[in-house]
């Protein structure tokens, strides 16, 4: 699976790690609906650190459709309201 990460780089991760990252994402999800912005920060930071740590780092001339498109580390907490909705951004 490739994983964009806004503003960054593309990773590789594997697909058997794809079930945590979509944990954290629901988790994401959990605290945008449930107004925790602090929450919901230490998540996406979650998410992100996970992607960057268990994912392959792709050469930047190794251009290859995303999967998945995280948004950039600085998002705000309204930018999130409208990115983790629903199934968030990583489907079930």
């Amino acid at each position: 699976m490739i994983i964009r990460i806004s503003t960054e780089n593309q990773y590789r991760l594997a697909d058997d790690a794809a079930g945590r990252l979509n944990e954290l994402d629901n988790e994401a999800v959990a605290a945008v609906d449930g107004g925790d912005e602090a929450g919901f920060h230490d998540l996406f930071d979650q998410m992100l650190a996970y992607v960057r740590t268990e994912g392959s780092l792709l050469d930047g001339d190794d251009l290859e459709e995303s999967d998945i498109i995280l948004p950039p580390p600085d998002l705000t907490f309204v930018e999130a309201q409208t990115e983790f909705t629903g199934e968030g951004l990583i489907p079930d």
